[in-house]
């Protein structure tokens, strides 16, 4: 009895280690990768056109990047869990009310389903004072390529082009968000 065992447990011991491993999931438009090496690179152009890019309001209206043509545009992905998304969102309150209305601010919020609830009193606490929005999927693709990380912070000059893309937030990611907005706004280079 005990070799019928023995033999029925090196039996599944080995059919499960034979097994191939699974395929690895894409999530969304993502890149996918095996062991961190990705198997195609990021996205190097927007699967549409840039200035078509467009997000829905909290109010559930649309608006396209066009639309804000001759402002300087932060895009700002975030979530309420993500803690230098909440030091990074009085920044940008700072930057809004430097620059007034030649300076645009959206925060999109790519928290997911469950973080949807969680939303009015991360505003209310924050004192979010700029457009809240979700991204459609192009425009999260295109700005996140490869990295998922939040926040991603994308800045566009008043035509519309991407001065720069930043991922994070401390001392020194201030310092470049900074110069970036400056750049937009200014038009300098």
């Amino acid at each position: 009895m005990k070799t019928f065992c023995l033999l029925i447990f090196a039996f599944c011991l080995s059919s499960l280690a034979c097994r191939p491993a699974a395929a690895p999931i894409a999530v969304g438009n993502k890149p996918i990768s095996i062991n961190d090496i990705p198997l195609k690179d990021a996205q190097a152009r927007p699967l549409k056109p840039l200035p078509e890019m467009s997000w829905t309001g909290f109010d559930g209206s649309i608006q396209k990047l066009k639309d804000l043509r001759g402002k300087a545009v932060i895009l700002d992905f975030w979530a309420t869990y993500c803690l230098p998304c909440i030091e990074e969102i009085p920044h940008l309150k700072e930057l809004k009310s430097k620059y007034g209305n030649e300076l645009h601010i959206v925060g999109l919020h790519v928290g997911g389903d469950e973080d949807k609830p969680k939303v009015p009193e991360f505003v209310e606490k924050l004192k979010i004072d700029y457009p809240l929005a979700y991204p459609e999927n192009e425009l999260t693709s295109f700005v996140f390529g490869a990295d998922t990380a939040i926040p991603q912070t994308a800045i566009f000059d008043r035509e519309g082009r991407m001065v720069k893309k930043i991922t994070g937030f401390d001392e020194k990611i201030k310092v470049d968000l900074d110069a970036a907005v400056e750049q937009a706004v200014n038009g300098t280079r």
